[in-house]
């Protein structure tokens, strides 16, 4: 692997290409200044406008969402897993058919594995523009979103109209659906009942892992943040390290699926045989199957990566083994 290859698997932070219209509520208040990124994967955008960085199928998808202060991401369920770790600034997520169940605050660093099969939402509650990153489970991300009734009946009154086939049709620019395409139909009460309301004691104790208590835990080898033997137990199809300077090693290893570097703090320089590139906080790097490589740090300071590995688990509900 040259460097012009690696370099077409890097994504830079300042490269990324926001869009501000991936999904039914991007019209809505409270919604509309969202900016939905998709790096590694197809994703889930409802959107033809979203630009997909790194189209390569990873065994899962990497995506983030960008919002300024007081803006939130609507209630919405997923059949795969939903990770989310802060890059930067201060969320919090909510849960519930009306987002009331129960709720929990991330500080940078921090990460959730939503369960599957509830609905869900977030909001930027900081001061600044903030940034989350996230992992969905699946080439395919579970085939979608599934959107709480409300949202879809809000989107409708601001002109937008979300078909059956995925697509969403702005009614302000004339678009209409396609002949033999129907809209998006609403959950029926009877199908609402499927959908959970755990307790914030119900997940944050299982779901949620803080910046900190990883970074203490990653003291002499990468902590295992999600897996079946991780803090927070699941086979979502990948599995989710944590890696400080005190656990980072300069021996080259490789992973029989492809992995994904995301740097939290500081910078990461990577080597392979052929060369070697430096990361920086919310770059995401794509590392191919079997290629060894080193990640350190390149400086002195605090020093944290997350690290993302394809499993030969399936993607699918959450896990209760």
């Amino acid at each position: 692997m040259t460097l012009q290859d690696m370099e077409s698997r890097i994504v830079r932070y300042g490269d990324l290409h926001p869009c501000k219209t991936a999904f039914i509520d991007a019209h809505t208040p409270g919604s509309n200044q969202k900016e939905n990124f998709t790096i590694i994967g197809g994703g889930v955008s409802e959107s033809p406008d979203q630009h997909v960085h790194i189209a390569i199928p990873h065994g899962f998808n990497i995506g983030a969402a960008g919002q300024p202060p007081k803006c939130r991401n609507s209630l919405h369920s997923h059949r795969t897993a939903e990770v989310f770790f802060a890059l930067k600034g201060r969320w919090r997520f909510f849960w519930g058919r009306h987002g009331n169940a129960g709720e929990v605050v991330l500080e940078e660093g921090d990460i959730i594995n939503i369960p599957t099969g509830i609905f869900r939402g977030f909001e930027n509650i900081g001061t600044d523009y903030g940034m989350i990153m996230a992992v969905l489970g699946g080439d395919d991300a579970g085939g979608g979103v599934i959107w709480a009734p409300q949202v879809i009946q809000d989107a409708a009154g601001h002109g937008l109209v979300l078909g059956q086939n995925g697509k969403l049709y702005d009614t302000k620019k004339g678009q209409t659906l396609p002949e033999g395409v129907a809209p998006m139909p609403l959950l029926t009460e009877d199908e609402l009942k499927a959908y959970p309301e755990p307790t914030t004691h119900d997940v944050v104790p299982h779901y949620v892992a803080r910046y900190w208590d990883l970074y203490a835990m990653a003291d002499r080898k990468p902590a295992i943040v999600i897996g079946e033997n991780g803090k927070l137990r699941d086979k979502p199809g990948f599995e989710v390290s944590f890696v400080t300077r005190a656990s980072a090693s300069e021996d080259m290893h490789s992973h029989p699926h492809p992995s994904v570097l995301m740097p939290m703090r500081g910078h990461w320089r990577v080597t392979w045989a052929d060369g070697s590139a430096t990361l920086a906080p919310g770059d995401t790097m794509s590392v191919p199957a079997n290629l060894a490589h080193t990640a350190v740090p390149s400086m002195t300071g605090e020093a944290s990566m997350y690290h993302v590995v394809a499993t030969s688990d399936p993607a699918g509900p959450t896990w209760k083994g």
